[in-house]
């Protein structure tokens, strides 16, 4: 079994899809490692500071023992471990100035108390270092004292491992946390890259839509007028004259090609936006009277009744665009309509909107077809040979353009009826009653 391959179009899309879902995980990832090292840099700190202020209470105890003249002779400093209150966790060390230590001896000699904490600290200066004794983790305070016979050096420890303990548990937290929100993003990513690329799916869609369905629609003109040039070529003896037929049908897909191309370059120009609508004050009975006096004899001859019956609806638009809305409605309507029909053009006030209603005598539009009337190419099969499947297109873009809508439907007593609303000019008219 042969896979499918996909197209050009597919893969630019799943592409850009996992570009989308990738920067956004990427994103969050830069986001979620900030907050970390912000949220481990605080507790961090906060941990630091807390254990630090321990520190200094214990060594000030310390400190107030050796340098009290109160104390009784042969009392020893609390330099033993401490239980509870604020000194909690801690020990110390009282160096004197004879070298000699007096602390606990739970840790191997050459450990505590930290010889270079002492050299620091009898230069005059406090040392705060982080050490490892009897692989027990220590933070140790190493202070100086002066005595009556010398400087005394106070080094107090503590130990860290329940706040090692804490910030293992708290990177632990963040990482896993950390790697689930990347996912998460990740998956949501692509989800919203997903929808957001909709649009884009169905332009390229219709893109592709429109080539082919353009191609389909001038391949018959090109063919038919290919022929009529080989028949000329076959008969070089013959005047134009006598060539009646084949220069009438050469004309005649000579027009269909113009107005093809014509509405496929407006339809170009207006999906890259090239195409602006003006916007002047107007009265639509005013348009769409001039605008069916170039339809009449098209229903005229197709033995076509056509009525118009206008009331004062002013709108700000642009006259040639409606003018052309109108003309393609009704020549749409004229063309489904059978001889001995009747085409109705309304133009009326409807509340705030200016209402233009055109209605025929014909079939009428299968529910089927109804969503689909005003796409691009789009024809229905019992409509006429002639048309190019772009007229109500253009209709809907002209509307869309003048922020109005437009809508299909069949009537009760048969044939369709095609509705336009426009917001009124409110400048120029009050608001008429709802219809």
């Amino acid at each position: 079994m042969i896979a499918a391959r996909s197209t050009p179009d597919a893969e630019v899309v799943r592409r850009v899809r996992w570009r989308l879902a990738a920067w956004s995980g990427g994103a969050t990832f830069i986001v979620i490692v900030a907050l970390g090292v912000a949220i481990y840099a605080a507790v961090a700190g906060s941990l630091a500071s807390s254990g630090r202020q321990q520190l200094d209470v214990r060594a000030a105890a310390i400190q107030e023992f050796l340098t009290s003249a109160r104390r009784g002779p042969g009392e020893r400093p609390p330099i033993e471990f401490a239980f509870g209150g604020a000194t909690s966790g801690t020990f110390g060390y009282v160096v004197t100035p004879a070298d000699l230590v007096y602390g606990p001896r739970d840790f191997d000699n050459e450990s505590l108390p930290v010889t270079a904490g002492i050299e620091v600290a009898r230069a005059g200066r406090t040392d705060v270092r982080e050490v490892e004794a009897s692989e027990v983790p220590l933070r140790v305070l190493s202070r100086p004292v002066t005595g009556g016979d010398g400087v005394y050096v106070v080094q107090v420890a503590q130990d860290t491992t329940d706040e090692h303990r804490t910030l293992g548990v708290l990177t632990g937290v963040l990482l896993v946390g950390g790697v689930l929100a990347v996912l998460g993003a990740i998956a949501v990513g692509a989800f919203y890259a997903d929808r957001a690329l909709v649009p884009i799916r169905e332009s390229l869609r219709r893109q592709r839509e429109f080539a082919a369905d353009a191609s389909h629609e001038l391949r018959t003109p090109l063919t038919v007028l290919r022929s009529a040039v080989e028949y000329v070529e076959r008969h070089p003896e013959q005047r134009v004259g006598e060539m009646g037929e084949v220069v009438a049908d050469m004309h005649g897909e000579v027009d269909q090609m113009t107005a093809l191309v014509g509405d496929l370059l407006l339809l170009a120009r207006t999906d890259s936006g090239a195409v602006d609508v003006e916007r002047e004050p107007l009265d639509l009975a005013d348009v769409a009277t001039d605008a069916l006096s170039t339809v009449s004899t098209l229903a005229a001859a197709r033995e076509v009744r056509l009525t118009l019956d206008p009331s004062p609806a002013p709108v700000l638009g642009d006259p040639q665009r409606l003018r052309q809305l109108v003309t393609i409605l009704a020549d749409n309507a004229i063309a489904h309509s059978p001889p001995g029909g009747a085409v109705t053009v309304r133009i009326a006030p409807s509340g705030r909107l200016a209402t233009l209603v055109v209605e025929d005598e014909g079939p009428g539009i299968r529910p089927d077809d109804l969503p689909r009337v005003f796409d691009r190419f789009w024809r229905a099969p019992d409509a006429p040979a002639d048309g190019t499947g772009l007229g109500l297109a253009i209709a809907a873009w002209i509307v869309e353009r003048h922020d109005g809508t437009i809508e299909a439907a069949n009537r009760d007593g048969g044939g369709a009826r095609f509705s336009v609303r426009l917001p009124l000019d409110r400048s120029r008219a009050v608001a008429a009653p709802e219809a």
